[in-house]
């Protein structure tokens, strides 16, 4: 339920978003690029944001959100023909080696194992088309609206694309997830096979940012002749975690160059402040045809909110979508989603933060809810 309410906060204000700074004095030379604060999708920056491109290896991160959400670290992943011939490999793989799936997933997010996807995507899926069919589902249900996969490991192929702006999506819908950002942070490690035991291999990660830029948590780097350079980077300093995305950068360089650009000039203009605290939002509704005739609803969580340096907290309210009178139906329980906190910057929307129910109320009669049924009847 907690990872349910955040999917939503997220995109909420990912859609929403109406204070994107001007940063006329930021030189981005990718083709695409954005910088996203993590917790919220508040966007710090965009360019072509929305422009679909090949996606190269940040396809990954999609590939390990889906096969982390179905295998357990400790399944075993079994190499087929179809993996050990794989374009573009990065380890020796041999058929009907085996692996842990959390080997497997290392191999696919610190060294980019091209055939590791298709091995992950086998076990979960029982073939590359059905796991590609999965990969959609999920990158819709994240929030995606300019992506279709058809492989797992992002090398080139027909229809298969994406936009900074989902990439980003879904580097942070990732990054909620522990294992996934121990993934993606990690900069030395090594691979051991279960079978042949004596198997092994040293692999270091090949996103240059971990170890060299402060605070550097992941992300996952791509690169292929149609996409050129792309790279998820995410960085945290404080309480500010950033996420910046690069597609079609000239070279495998420059894409290191701008990411580190866009972290430090969010670094630079941002600070968190709180935007939602639970213990102050909270309203009383009528209830239709219940043993009780009022309902408090609240939000389960406090929410901080990114901003600018020239932005004034003071200028944050919050509103309320809920209805004035909700019907007990079969019955409401708490937890339930009854409307939305609505959190606005100088009377614009830039975030929304689901209300529940604070208790249960029963389908049943009360002399209270009664009266709301007649006065809700009279007023129409």
């Amino acid at each position: 339920m907690k990872k349910f309410f955040a999917a939503i906060i997220f995109a909420v204000v990912f859609a929403a978003n109406s204070l994107v700074q001007a940063a006329s004095e930021l030189k981005v030379l990718a083709d695409s690029a954005i910088l996203v604060e993590a917790s919220t999708g508040r966007i710090l920056y965009e360019k072509n944001a929305e422009t679909e491109r090949p996606p190269a290896s940040m396809t990954k991160m999609l590939t390990c959100i889906v096969a982390l959400e179905n295998l357990k670290p400790t399944d075993t992943v079994r190499i087929s023909r179809d993996v050990a011939f794989t374009e573009d490999v990065a380890l020796t793989w041999g058929e009907n080696d085996t692996l842990s799936a959390w080997d497997v997933m290392t191999a696919l997010m610190v060294i980019s194992e091209n055939g590791g996807a298709v091995a992950l995507a086998q076990t979960v899926g029982g073939s590359v088309p059905q796991f590609a069919k999965m990969m959609n589902d999920k990158a819709k249900e994240i929030g995606c609206t300019h992506s279709h996969f058809v492989n797992p490991n992002g090398l080139p192929a027909d229809n298969h694309y994406s936009t900074a702006s989902d990439m980003a999506r879904i580097a942070a819908y990732g990054m909620k997830n522990e294992n996934f950002r121990k993934l993606v942070g990690t900069q030395h490690t090594s691979i051991r096979w279960i079978s042949p035991k004596e198997k092994f291999a040293e692999v270091n990660n090949t996103n240059r940012l971990l170890g060299t830029y402060t605070g550097a948590t992941g992300i996952k780097t791509g690169w292929t002749v149609a996409a050129a350079g792309c790279l998820a980077a995410s960085a945290k300093r404080g309480d500010i975690e950033l996420i910046a995305i690069i597609m079609h950068s000239p070279d495998s360089n420059t894409r290191f160059v701008d990411a580190a650009d866009l972290l430090n000039y969010g670094f630079e203009r941002v600070r968190m402040v709180k935007g939602i605290d639970k213990e102050q939002v909270e309203k009383t509704v009528f209830v239709r045809g219940g043993k009780r005739a009022t309902l408090n609803v609240g939000v389960k969580e406090n929410l901080t909110f990114p901003m600018m340096a020239n932005e004034d907290p003071k200028l944050l309210k919050v509103t309320y979508d809920v209805p004035r009178v909700v019907d007990a139906g079969k019955g409401i329980h708490e937890g339930d989603v009854l409307g939305e906190a609505v959190l606005r910057y100088d009377g614009k929307p830039v975030a929304r933060v689901p209300l529940v129910a604070k208790r249960d109320v029963d389908e049943g009669f009360s002399i209270g809810s009664l009266f709301v049924s007649i006065a809700s009847s009279l007023i129409g």
